[in-house]
């Protein structure tokens, strides 16, 4: 394993980009007024960006591999039953059993964010989380691991959802949000063998993420729900990576698309699954009544490429005038596929 990167302290950074990664208003904030900002982690404005400055940096690996079924494959399939549906969108691209193999430690990443029931769509599916940890079972992983950084109280968010009981359900082990739990990631580096390769990301160069989940894991599945959100259009595959950063993450809301367009920089995930089982067409991103959800276009998406994922999702929204920004960028830097007329889409019902 590669050594830690080493980061030069505030003071030896341009001001331009210490500002842009530590979030210049906050920042400004801190420093000039001495306000303590209550991070996620326990630790004040001041002390959080002190302990970033002469804290090392962890790196991710790389948990992809390349799809037996092509790299632009995409599989979409309708239907009711999300054990069917889970089942026959894996089994499109070759099977699951060939990303999985035994012996695996799977991170199972669903959108936890807010203590809403299931059926408000703003959260991932209580059915379809079982079905893939149960998939993943019988390819023989070891462990299946279920985490996410709510935005309200974790164990509420776990337990309302439906996620926290359907996970353990299904014999995953949910793994909550807990100060020593994070870490400082060097984003957009990743680990290949003993090198560190990548870029940092546009918005993001270092933060605080949710490491042990992807310290122990050897494969990460991402499951986010489709639905609107009043900041960035959508919340879909990408969108839900979010939920793996920790401090004064809502001072990204300002650069929302920047920041979302370096998730597929930041995690290569083993696949992305939109589940559009529930479809959250307005009032996202935690919805407002029934009224908002559309259950008529049950389906799954999966597949390896989350910007051809979520460019298929935007359409599900039915929504008029141009797709997200932070699509065309991803696509721009070269990390994923928004043209659907360039994605093999198989899709059929169930």
């Amino acid at each position: 394993m590669a050594e830690p990167v080493t980061w030069r302290s505030p003071h030896e950074i341009k001001r331009r980009e210490f500002m842009r990664y530590a979030g210049g208003t906050v920042l400004t904030a801190v420093a000039g007024a001495g306000l303590g900002l209550a991070l996620h982690d326990g630790r004040d404005g001041r002390q959080y960006f002190e302990d970033l400055a002469n804290a090392e940096t962890v790196t991710l690996p790389r948990y992809d591999l390349n799809n037996p079924a092509g790299p632009n494959r995409i599989a979409v399939v309708h239907g009711q039953a999300a054990s069917v549906m889970v089942k026959a969108a894996f089994d499109t691209l070759g099977g699951l059993d060939k990303f999985i193999v035994p012996g695996d430690v799977v991170l199972v990443k669903p959108n936890v964010a807010f203590d809403r029931p299931p059926e408000m769509g703003a959260s991932t599916s209580p059915e379809v989380l079982s079905a893939v940890i149960q998939q993943v079972r019988e390819c023989g992983a070891k462990r299946v691991l279920v985490a996410d950084n709510p935005i309200n109280q974790p164990e509420g968010c776990f337990e309302k959802t439906g996620l926290g009981p359907a996970a353990r359900a299904a014999g995953g082990e949910v793994i909550l949000p807990r100060p020593e739990r994070f870490t400082d990631l060097a984003v957009g580096r990743l680990r290949e063998g003993d090198q560190v390769t990548g870029e940092p990301g546009e918005a993001l160069d270092r933060w605080l993420v949710f490491y042990e989940p992807l310290r122990l894991a050897t494969k990460v599945i991402g499951i986010a729900p489709a639905k609107d959100h009043n900041l960035c259009g959508a919340s879909m595959t990408m969108k839900n990576w979010y939920g793996l950063l920790g401090g004064r993450r809502n001072q990204f809301h300002q650069a929302i698309h920047e920041v979302i367009a370096d998730f597929p920089l930041m995690i290569k995930p083993t696949l992305v699954m939109l589940d559009a089982t529930r479809i959250l067409t307005r009032n996202g991103p935690t919805g407002g009544s029934l009224a908002d959800v559309d259950t008529t276009q049950s389906q799954i998406v999966v597949g390896t490429d989350m910007v051809a994922v979520d460019a298929y999702g935007w359409g599900l929204l039915r929504r008029r005038g141009r797709p997200p920004e932070y699509l065309a960028r991803a696509k721009r830097r070269g990390l994923g596929e928004d043209d659907l007329g360039l994605v093999d889409k198989v899709e059929f019902n169930v």
